[in-house]
């Protein structure tokens, strides 16, 4: 499995608006960065874990958000600042944080700007975990997804996160089809 973090004190502020890599141009940089690393991270190889140590915010948040599993440290948030500095969510989650909390705490959290404390997306089912030490709790987590049928793992997570463009007979079919595989 792949485990990523933040180097510092915070996982991902998210862009730099200021940032020479920007020039102005929003569309360019969401179209070049931020779609290919959020179905990069949907698309990889093995299961991805977010190790948030700190805070989350902007496209930072939802960088985690599209990672199979993240494990927040107690002192961890996630905020969708986008509303505060005249734009909207980007990097996938308007598709996956109403998936995750449910539509009328996704529309707050994107209109408000709020920060969620780690415990609170926990309990909202939008990050997996919070620990003490998230560290050692991501090692312990990446250490079990290495030793398991990494081919399996992939084609899991693929079959659920397809699993709502589908109809129940239709997923009865690729579940049918993916096990013959496996």
């Amino acid at each position: 499995c792949l485990v990523i973090t933040g180097a510092g004190r915070g996982f991902c502020a998210g862009q730099d608006l200021n940032d020479s890599e920007m020039g102005g141009d929003v569309e360019g940089v969401v179209e070049r960065l931020y779609k290919p690393l959020a179905l990069s991270l949907r698309r990889y190889p093995v299961p991805v874990i977010a190790m948030v140590n700190g805070v989350a915010a902007g496209a930072g948040a939802n960088l985690a958000l599209n990672c199979d599993f993240t494990i927040a440290a107690r002192s961890a948030s996630f905020i969708q600042a986008f509303s505060k500095i005249g734009l909207i969510p980007d990097a996938g989650s308007p598709w996956l944080l109403p998936q995750r909390v449910g539509m009328a705490r996704a529309m707050a959290l994107a209109m408000t700007g709020d920060k969620l404390p780690a415990q609170q997306a926990k309990d909202w089912g939008m990050i997996w975990d919070v620990a003490d030490d998230c560290v050692a709790a991501a090692r312990t987590l990446a250490a079990r997804l290495a030793s398991m049928p990494t081919k399996a793992l992939v084609a899991t997570r693929h079959i659920l996160r397809d699993s709502t463009s589908r109809t129940f007979a239709q997923q009865l079919d690729v579940e049918r089809d993916t096990q013959s595989a496996m």
